[in-house]
């Protein structure tokens, strides 16, 4: 998978991706996430990537022509699957989202900044907008982190054990379970007998029940009954 992502502040996003899964998905080839300097698109020496809105009001939005030469400069080397704005009105972050952009070969993702972008970017070259939930942040780097970070965990090869993404929260519809590890008695606090018992049958059921009981409690929305 490629992941390109323009933004106005390309240091920003270079740590999420140097550490941890992500830089080891990298290292094995499995993803290439390139960070594009939206300033090297301005039109003057200025590197100006912003202007005053019309009409008025406070703050600046980002131009639609360096976005524009952007964007088509990057699609003229390649096809992508989805042209995505990360956008605080977009359609929320979800794992189905996730699972599906995983299934594609080429993303380009666009970070707002300012007041966001000039409308006609959003008209014309946008496919799907994305949120990550309902607040605003001071720009689009943070989210793509996010974005990517959902997706690229859930690529083949990835994560060491195999079946790790698939037991996460939200995949079937309901939230994990409670999970414990060593020692199993802590000053008295212990673990629930049923994960010491060796019976699978009676673990999975457990694990199974405690999703239900958890996702009812506390995303009842989501249907756990």
């Amino acid at each position: 998978m490629r992941i390109d992502i323009i933004t106005v502040l390309p240091g920003l996003l270079e740590s999420p991706f140097s550490h941890s899964i992500l830089k080891r998905a990298s290292q094995k080839g499995l993803v290439e996430v390139n960070l594009i300097n939206l300033r090297d698109f301005a039109f003057d020496k200025h590197k100006a990537v912003d202007d005053y809105a019309f009409g008025g009001g406070a703050g600046m939005v980002m131009m639609i022509e360096p976005i524009a030469r952007c964007i088509e400069s990057l699609k003229a080397e390649r096809t992508y699957d989805e042209v995505i704005y990360m956008s605080p009105d977009g359609e929320k972050l979800n794992q189905g989202i996730s699972n599906k952009l995983s299934m594609d070969k080429n993303l380009l993702i666009l970070c707002g900044h300012y007041k966001g972008v000039d409308e006609r970017v959003r008209e014309h070259f946008i496919t799907k907008e994305i949120s990550i939930g309902d607040y605003v942040l001071s720009g689009g780097e943070l989210p793509a982190a996010v974005l990517c970070d959902s997706i690229i965990r859930l690529l083949p090869g990835v994560l060491s054990d195999e079946t790790s993404a698939l037991t996460d929260s939200f995949q079937d519809g309901l939230i994990a379970p409670p999970v414990y590890t060593r020692p199993a008695d802590y000053k008295g606090i212990k673990v629930p007998d049923v994960l010491l018992s060796g019976n699978p049958r009676e673990i999975d059921n457990w694990r199974y029940e405690q999703s239900l009981k958890r996702t009812k409690q506390r995303r009842p929305e989501m249907g756990g009954e």
